[in-house]
């Protein structure tokens, strides 16, 4: 991966770990439903204007069907399991959930994608999860279990990420990854639309200046940069090695469901952030390379 990948990558998310403090506060105009319409609906939108200078070919055939099939596991079926899931919790305990994602998207990779996870980058996610146990603290009296129903409704979501990436790979070889993305997302609103449209575009008259800049927020970062910059990265690259940077989520989660929310810290959150950097660089520790290096990371 180019160190600049990884910097763009960090960067992302730490927006991406934000999501989750905002549908918060999105969840007092809109319901699950809404808030994914809303959200992919707007980098549709943006995606679709922009078209006639998205570079590389559209997809056809096969990879088209596929394409709008990407859209509806994750556009519609997965994220409406996420929003519904963190809905159900706090949106720091959900922040510490995203560290399952990398494991799932992982083993994912290693079974459809061949790809070979090294003895380094296992450690990298051994550390990773040792920083997950720390942030949530079990050992506190105060401690409570998360409810077992709304953490596997989240963590369902993390297949269909996991689909975005396997699937969204074969593709994208063979055609413009913001292409792609523009029609899932386009079959995605579609669905959505079908869905709950007259009752997501009647609360939408009601949400406030705030909601709307944060949807904007959401749609144009998020998605329509964040989800092609990703698909740029793997088309590169390994997925696994990608996975490893989701392992920042539950740092930047928990300090913004702090400082946005107001949400309760411990001092394991402090030691579990700091095992999770440590994750971090021992996993990308020999997968950073200049852009003319040898593509094939070594384990």
């Amino acid at each position: 991966m180019r160190p600049a990948y990884l910097i763009i990558l960090l960067g992302l998310n730490f927006f991406w770990a934000a999501t989750l403090s905002a549908y918060k506060v999105l969840e007092q105009f809109l319901d699950p439903g809404g808030i994914v319409t809303l959200r992919f609906g707007l980098a549709a939108i943006i995606l679709v204007l922009l078209w006639p200078w998205l570079p590389g070919e559209a997809p056809r055939g096969r990879d088209l069907l596929k394409t709008a099939l990407l859209g509806l596991i994750v556009f519609v079926a997965g994220h409406r399991l996420q929003v519904l899931g963190n809905q159900l919790n706090t949106a720091s305990n959900s922040s510490i959930l995203m560290a399952i994602e990398p494991l799932i998207t992982s083993v994912g990779a290693a079974i459809f994608l061949r790809e070979h996870i090294g003895p380094r980058r296992m450690m990298g996610f051994a550390v990773g999860l040792l920083g997950v146990v720390l942030l949530n603290g079990p050992w506190r009296p105060e401690f409570k279990w998360l409810s077992l129903g709304a953490s596997l409704i989240f963590i369902c979501s993390f297949l269909s990420e996991t689909a975005y990436s396997i699937i969204g790979k074969k593709i994208i070889l063979r055609a413009s990854p913001l292409k792609v993305l523009a029609l899932s997302l386009a079959a995605g609103t579609a669905v959505n639309l079908l869905l709950d449209g007259p009752r997501t575009l009647a609360a939408a008259s009601r949400m406030s200046g705030q909601a709307w800049w944060l949807l904007l927020g959401l749609a144009l970062i998020c998605t329509a940069f964040g989800y092609g910059f990703w698909f740029l990265v793997i088309r590169e690259g390994e997925v696994n090695v990608a996975a490893l940077t989701i392992f920042a989520q539950p740092v930047f989660g928990v300090l913004l469901a702090k400082l946005w929310l107001g949400e309760t810290l411990h001092w394991g959150q402090l030691w579990g952030c700091l095992a999770i950097v440590a994750g971090l660089v021992i996993g990308l520790s020999r997968q950073i390379k200049p852009r003319h290096s040898v593509k094939s990371a070594s384990p």
